[in-house]
C-alpha cells in the first residue's frame, strides 16, 4: 500500500474528539444514563478520550466500556474464547454511544449493535466515528462525525492513535501499487 495523504494530524484528531463530545452532550442533554463503549481497537482509544472529554467539561465521569464484535461479525465465523470486551456496568435504559474510529459498510455498527443488545435493552444507541468514508451496505449512518472523507473502494483509511500506534493520525492508502 501507497500512502496518498495525512487527512488528520494530531491537532485535528483532538478537535474532532471534542468536537463530537459537544455534540453528544448537546444531543443527550448532559450526561444522565449517558455512557460510551468503543470498538476494538482504535475505538476503544477514541471513547476513552471522549469519556475523559466529557468527564473535564462536565466534572461527571460516565461509564466507558471496550467492545469485541467478533463473535457478532457476519463475514467471519471463527469461534475464539478471546473475547476482550470490558464493559462492567449495566446497557438497560442508557443512552449508549457507539465508538469507532472508521466508518464504512455499516457490518461492524450492525455486529456492535447485536453485541450490546444481547447485554440489555438501552434507551437509545448512537454512533460516534472520526471517520466516515461512505460506501453503506446497510440503513446505518453515524450520529456524530469527525470528518466525512469520500472514498474509493481500493482506498484504505487508517486510524493511527499515540495509545496502540505511538502517535495520532488518519492517512489515506491506495491499495494498489502504482
Amino acid at each position: 500500500m501507497k500512502r496518498k495523504a495525512v487527512i488528520m494530524d494530531e491537532n485535528n484528531m483532538k478537535r474532532a474528539v471534542a468536537r463530537i463530545t459537544y455534540e453528544i452532550l448537546e444531543r443527550n442533554k448532559g450526561t444522565q444514563d449517558l455512557c460510551v463503549i468503543g470498538i476494538f481497537s482504535r475505538g476503544v482509544a477514541l471513547a476513552r478520550r471522549i469519556s475523559d472529554k466529557i468527564s473535564e467539561l462536565e466534572n461527571e465521569k460516565i461509564p466507558c466500556g471496550a467492545l469485541d464484535i467478533t463473535a457478532f461479525r457476519d463475514d467471519r465465523k471463527t469461534v475464539s474464547d478471546a473475547d476482550r470486551t470490558n464493559i462492567d456496568f449495566d446497557v438497560n435504559n442508557k443512552n449508549v454511544v457507539i465508538v469507532d474510529d472508521v466508518f464504512y459498510t455499516g457490518r461492524t455498527t450492525r455486529a456492535a449493535i447485536d453485541a450490546i443488545m444481547e447485554r440489555g435493552r438501552p434507551q437509545s444507541v448512537q454512533l460516534a466515528v472520526l471517520i466516515d468514508r461512505g460506501h453503506r451496505e446497510l440503513p446505518i449512518r453515524p450520529d456524530y462525525v469527525g470528518k466525512n472523507l469520500p472514498t474509493s473502494r481500493e482506498e484504505c483509511v487508517k486510524v493511527s492513535v499515540s495509545e496502540t500506534d505511538g502517535s495520532d493520525s488518519v492517512a489515506i492508502y491506495s491499495a494498489q501499487e502504482e
